[in-house]
């Protein structure tokens, strides 16, 4: 059983974007394409902005990705709980479609009798250590998330040291928004060392606006030119071997 890449967008935010598109229909966009949208709303102390929880809630699921709302201090366990349930659900999502090519439309893994359903979990544990894995993490950095700023940077080192501990290849990738010139910026282009997120820590700086749906615009992106750079390398591969021969 093959699951293939599994994709996602691991946006970290308090909420209540302000400027640019909406932020739910380009999380329903990228859903569209394979893409899961995963959302973690850090909030202060004592305050819960309904606005702000209901916009982060609305991303998840238009992602078809997992939210959860946190404490700051909470923050470091949540993103790998993020990161991994979100997996999970993906890759579940991968075997229920393949239960329902064996069995018939109408049976998923909860119709499977409880041993039969054990031995598929099995699987979907197995294939959450070995399966390619990438991930685009996506900052706020707006005026609001100054204070949060600091547990951010200790849960994006909490993830790295928790997902290279995986067999799988692990592919990462991190913007910020607002960026200094622009809504967007890119932090570190992919690479499969997280580690080196340690030396983009003094490049991250609070202010501005809040436009989650340029940042979630660019993420798409990213993700689209780093499978025409994929695909444009194995055909010059192709062609190299054909005129070899």
């Amino acid at each position: 059983m093959n699951a293939g890449k599994i994709r996602q967008i691991l946006l970290i935010t308090d909420g209540c974007s302000n400027q640019g598109e909406d932020p739910i229909a380009m999380a329903a966009l990228a859903n569209e394409q394979g893409i899961t949208v995963n959302v973690i709303g850090v909030m202060e102390h004592d305050v819960i902005d309904e606005k702000g929880m209901t916009e982060i809630e609305g991303i998840a699921l238009s992602g078809g990705g997992v939210s959860q709302i946190v404490y700051a201090k909470q923050l470091s366990q949540t993103v790998q709980m993020v990161t991994r349930k979100a997996m999970n659900q993906t890759i579940q999502g991968v075997v229920n479609r393949e239960l329902q090519q064996i069995l018939g439309r109408s049976q998923s893994m909860e119709d499977l009798p409880p041993e039969k359903r054990g031995e598929v979990m099995e699987v979907v544990d197995e294939l959450g250590e070995t399966v390619e894995l990438e991930v685009l993490i996506l900052v706020d950095t707006s005026a609001s998330m100054k204070h949060k700023l600091p547990t951010v940077k200790e849960a994006l080192l909490d993830l790295s040291l928790s997902l290279n501990a995986r067999t799988g290849g692990n592919q990462f990738s991190v913007y910020a928004f607002p960026g200094k010139r622009n809504d967007v910026e890119k932090l570190l282009d992919w690479t499969p060392n997280l580690q080196s997120l340690t030396s983009i820590f003094s490049k991250l700086t609070t202010g501005g606006i809040t436009p989650t749906g340029p940042a979630l615009r660019t993420a798409l992106s990213s993700f689209s030119e780093k499978r025409n750079v994929r695909s444009l390398l194995s055909d010059d591969d192709e062609s190299f071997f054909e005129e070899s021969v």
